[in-house]
């Protein structure tokens, strides 16, 4: 590392030098260059090898998750939720069993770093929803998802954001197999292909804020097509709320104050 006198001050690569600023100075290095043979065969990358497989295995995890919940992850979700969720997954291989690099994705035995997870980091769900409610239920075969929400107070109940005259509550449940690493492929596999990284939404139908619901909301969602589930695949439930303006009949999606979290795991 070198400090740029220079009184032309760059940031960025240029012929090999790093140009960039830290802590207020104008610094260069040299491009650190590592062949890729070198990467996969030499003693000293060994620790690089063995994270870098493990991460790969945290990232497809953290993809099937994610498609679970693809047709509402882009109303609810932060810029940062991929990394996020692949953070996660990464902290539960580094509790598994198996060899360094090798570590099993044991998601069934470890639901607890998922837990009230939200998609909105700045968005809370429990922060825009506060109607009492037991949250949703897994029925005993880890197929069939019911929230039931008693009548309550929108006005009092629900933070809404400027502009929407209604709501929609959300119940999206879905399936994320165990990982494991399969040393001939070099690369980690789900322990069960199928339910993996499917899922389904159910909504709720529209509801006027501002006044009491009117009645008790019941929402449900039928994943039986995809059973029996296997003992290694989890469940990950997840409640929302979506918020709309109604125009001349129509809803409408703002653009804005959606938000969801994982509220429990089967």
């Amino acid at each position: 590392m070198a400090r740029n006198n220079s009184f032309i001050k760059l940031e960025g690569t240029l012929d090999g030098l790093t140009f960039y600023t830290k802590n207020g100075e104008n610094l260069v290095k040299k491009k650190n260059q590592v062949s890729r043979n070198r990467m996969l065969n030499a003693p000293e990358y060994q620790r690089t090898r063995e994270n870098n497989q493990e991460f790969g295995g945290a990232v497809m995890a953290g993809k099937a998750l994610r498609e679970c919940f693809a047709s509402i992850a882009r109303l609810v979700s932060d810029t940062y939720v991929s990394g996020r969720i692949t953070g996660k997954m990464r902290a539960i291989i580094n509790n598994g069993a198996g060899l360094r690099g090798q570590r099993n994705l044991n998601l069934v035995d470890n639901k607890e770093p998922f837990i009230g997870f939200n998609f909105n980091k700045t968005k809370p769900f429990d922060s825009q929803f506060i109607a009492p409610s037991e949250g949703p239920e897994i029925n005993e075969a880890r197929d069939k998802v019911t929230w039931s929400i008693p009548d309550f107070n929108t006005g009092a109940y629900i933070r809404k954001p400027e502009g929407a005259t209604h709501c929609k509550l959300v119940l999206a449940a879905g399936y994320v197999s165990d990982y494991e690493w399969v040393t001939p492929l070099k690369a980690y596999e789900p322990v069960e292909d199928t339910p993996n990284g499917v899922g389904s939404i159910t909504y709720s139908d529209p509801i006027a804020l501002g006044t009491m619901v009117g009645a008790d909301t019941s929402i449900n969602v039928d994943l039986s097509a995809h059973a029996p589930i296997p003992a290694t695949t989890a469940m990950y439930v997840g409640t929302a709320i979506i918020f709309y303006q109604e125009v001349n009949g129509e809803f409408y999606e703002l653009a804005q104050g959606h938000c969801m979290k994982i509220a429990t795991i089967g």
